[in-house]
């Protein structure tokens, strides 16, 4: 069994190796044969993973700032940018490890908030706004406004 910051090592080392370095014959090292994911972005199997992964811009990036193990369960709290969004998402994964390869993984995302959106003045994710951070385009309803307020000027 490996030790707290062993597994924190490990589950470091698979991410970076799947999501920065695109070595997928390496990272599959990582992920178990029968690895289960449960998101709605990722289809089953560690084959769905590593095939998302490989639909996904070269210029993608994962970026670390906690992670947690208890017991063969680990969360991370990262940031993925360079994924061709107007903004990077920052996300919550889950891990479970099982005979020293990742075998279950729950992942929540939420787009990282700009400066002029946070409420609190702070950032999501360390301690500045991504490089990546820009306004989002407006939606619809948005729009709409924006041009009945103009034409009442």
């Amino acid at each position: 069994m490996m030790t707290s910051e062993e597994t924190k090592a490990f589950v470091l080392r698979a991410f970076d190796t799947l999501f920065n370095k695109r070595d997928y014959a390496e990272a599959a090292e990582f992920w178990s044969e029968t690895y289960i994911q449960h998101s709605p972005q990722v289809e089953p199997g560690r084959d769905g993973l590593l095939n998302l992964v490989r639909s996904l811009p070269e210029t993608m990036k994962y970026e670390n700032q906690l992670i947690v193990v208890e017991g063969s369960y680990v969360i991370l709290h990262g940031r993925f940018s360079g994924m061709g969004r107007s903004r990077a998402s920052v996300a919550a994964n889950v891990l479970r490890i099982e005979e020293g390869r990742l075998a279950e993984h729950w992942d929540v995302f939420q787009d990282e908030a700009t400066a002029a959106e946070s409420k609190s003045g702070l950032p999501m994710f360390g301690n500045s706004f991504a490089a990546l951070d820009r306004q989002p385009a407006p939606t619809a309803v948005g729009l709409s406004l924006a041009i009945e307020e103009s034409k009442g000027s």
